[in-house]
């Protein structure tokens, strides 16, 4: 159901934090366990930046996007937000990343024009602003991309629901960006762009997110306190 008649939705891209099955490129420097822990700290201040963002624009949604099986453990984990009808988690239709994105726009945009912006659930370093400019050129595009330092991206929004833009092959690759824009170009889709950004993918994407957050602890208050503690025995 939907919890507000507002013309702008935040959708969080998300999975139950289960060891083996969250950010597994990173079990080659953390334990499976580790690697759980830290993406709690993740989705919990992902979700923060996105309650700040309702709370400054006023009439934003906000929802988590997941499998069907991790609802209502990611329904806890959010307890707070739902609480307060801050945030809904929703169940996408089918399997993988391509089927919960097209689930986003069907759930949310189709019949509605309204300006709708999935990003990833690693992104609690994102800056608000990055997001609000988002939205912004989504107003004057048909879909928004925000491209990351490795071929793919981080962030897509649209207006309607298209739903053979994400194709299940090449999400997670190096081509991931690349087939996004050919598809567009293919729909007669116009495309704005976010800033460029950076996933948590990696350890050296660990070592980059601690020492910004050193700096500026409160963008991530729980991701920059676990970093710290990872920092000193990791090196």
């Amino acid at each position: 159901m939907r919890s507000s008649g507002s013309d702008r939705v935040l959708v969080i891209m998300a999975k139950a934090p289960r060891p083996g099955e969250v950010k597994t490129r990173l079990t080659s420097s953390l334990s499976p366990e580790a690697v759980t822990a830290f993406y709690c700290c993740l989705l919990d201040d992902t979700l923060a930046l996105a309650r700040s963002l309702k709370l400054k624009l006023g009439d934003v949604e906000v929802a988590i996007m997941c499998p069907a099986s991790d609802v209502n453990e990611l329904a806890q984990l959010a307890g707070a937000q739902l609480a307060n009808n801050e945030a809904s988690v929703v169940a996408q239709q089918g399997e993988g990343l391509a089927a919960g994105l097209t689930s986003v726009f069907a759930h949310f945009a189709e019949n509605h024009q309204r300006r709708t912006i999935a990003f990833n659930s690693d992104s609690p370093h994102l800056p608000r602003s990055v997001l609000e400019d988002a939205f912004e050129t989504l107003a004057a595009h048909d879909v928004v991309v925000g491209p990351t330092h490795d071929g793919g991206y981080y962030l897509v929004g649209a207006k309607a629901s298209h739903p053979t833009l994400f194709a299940s092959d090449g999400l997670g690759t190096s081509s991931a960006l690349e087939r996004l824009l050919s598809r567009a170009q293919a729909l007669e889709l116009s495309v704005g762009f976010a800033a460029p950004f950076y996933d948590i993918d990696v350890a050296d994407d660990l070592t980059r997110l601690a020492a910004e957050l050193r700096l500026a602890p409160a963008r991530a208050p729980r991701t920059a306190a676990w970093l710290k503690e990872w920092d000193s025995t990791a090196h």
